[in-house]
């Protein structure tokens, strides 16, 4: 079985996610709740003073305090999934999480092949930032790249046979990480509410 490290340490984000597990003083005890939504309140308030932004003012940005503690919420819960499905990837398979999109894009195109401006868009990525996931790929044997013949114009990524056969073995890896850090983990009602808000979100329904 083909095996390579395949790593992307510089995923774009504006956001650095915060540690999913709780960090507190040896012996202290776990702060309830609802002091630990004051203490992520305050810290909002305080960015907002540092921005010069007056929280009562009506022309100025007001603070949602239920939709700022959700907002953490939701990045520590993505955070503690993602996380989880990386490790895994790399552990049995050593293939990061973007390099795993990147080849299940390729593997779903038309002739296994995607522009890569395409490509970028599909997976999230910034255009130098496939750039470079593509090169290691590349590297490895997993994809090829190439001018588009169509218009001469452009360049454009291929899977090859090699690059098929290792996705093919990260997919039972990856779909089966799914299936328990995040599927088993909701209910249908949880899904169906996901789904929603996912797709507002996103600005209309995925498929």
């Amino acid at each position: 079985m083909y095996s390579a490290m395949v790593t992307d340490a510089a995923r774009p984000g504006p956001y650095s996610y915060p540690s999913a597990k709780p960090v507190g003083v040896e012996g202290a005890g776990r702060a309830p709740a609802a002091d630990t939504e004051r203490c992520e309140l305050a810290a909002d308030r305080a960015q907002l003073d540092r921005a010069g932004l007056d929280r009562t003012g009506p022309d100025r940005a007001q603070l949602d305090r239920t939709g700022h503690v959700v907002w953490r919420q939701y990045v520590r819960g993505h955070a503690t999934v993602v996380r989880a499905l990386e490790a895994e990837l790399l552990a049995e398979r050593q293939l990061s999480l973007a390099a795993y999109d990147v080849l299940a894009e390729l593997a779903g195109a038309p002739e296994r092949r995607m522009r890569m401006t395409e490509l970028a868009d599909a997976v999230l990525l910034s255009r130098s930032g496939v750039t470079r996931m593509v090169d290691r790929l590349e590297r490895l044997g997993l994809v090829t790249r190439g001018r588009v013949a169509e218009d001469g114009r452009g360049i454009a990524a291929t899977l090859t046979d090699q690059g098929e056969e290792q996705l093919t073995g990260a997919s039972v890896t990856h779909l089966a990480a799914v299936q328990r850090h995040f599927v088993n983990q909701l209910d249908e009602a949880d899904l169906r509410d996901l789904r929603r808000i996912s797709e507002r979100l996103t600005g209309g329904p995925v498929g």
